[in-house]
């Protein structure tokens, strides 16, 4: 059951194609995940932000607007 050498290097050929595709794949995927980081670390930001901005305005004691203490059915 030995394999002719051109039924080997055609299998090697296929391998290398397959591992090609996958580092490909696996550029990709890290890529993807470092958007996914850039845009979780801004919106952990803007949420800290928000935070501020929500308890600086508490602490004012602004006057509210009747209208945002309507209940949610109105």
């Amino acid at each position: 059951m030995e394999n002719p050498p051109h039924d080997l290097a055609e299998r090697v050929t296929e391998l290398e194609i397959k591992s090609s595709y996958a580092e490909d794949l696996l550029d990709q995927l890290n890529m993807t995940i470092y958007r996914q980081q850039q845009q979780i670390d801004r919106l952990i930001l803007q949420v800290t932000q928000l935070k501020e901005q929500a308890q600086s305005a508490g602490q004012d004691g602004a006057a509210r607007n009747p209208r945002d203490e309507l209940p949610p059915h109105y």
